[in-house]
């Protein structure tokens, strides 16, 4: 079954989108929301290729391995740009997003 061979991933996907809802609504709570802006829109993106990745994933469609490309990517940008914020909500999501990336290329390579 799809959903088995692809389990870590899936997982690092749900992982990554829930820590990417945690972050973005906790960047909101930020006194400078202005200067969280991309964070959040990032998350927001992030958080749903996440969802999408894992259903493709489970149910063992045949894009699920362009879908996790464009994952990783996402994934990414997003780790990337939390990086660059102190706040302990920020770095727990990026080090998601690095996690998820690197399954989701892992993913897309041996599809």
């Amino acid at each position: 079954m799809a959903h088995e061979k692809f389990q870590s991933c899936i997982d690092a996907c749900y992982a990554c989108a829930t820590e990417c809802d945690h972050c973005a609504v906790s960047c909101l709570q930020e006194q400078d929301v202005k200067s969280m802006a991309r964070c959040i829109k990032l998350d927001m993106d992030c958080a749903q290729i996440c969802r999408v990745a894992a259903s493709y994933m489970a149910r063992g469609s045949e894009f699920a391995q362009v879908i996790c490309r464009v994952c990783a990517e996402i994934c990414e940008a997003c780790g990337e740009e939390c990086a660059k914020h102190s706040m302990d909500h920020c770095q727990r999501c990026a080090e998601a997003c690095r996690r998820c990336a690197e399954e989701c290329r892992r993913m897309a390579q041996m599809a």
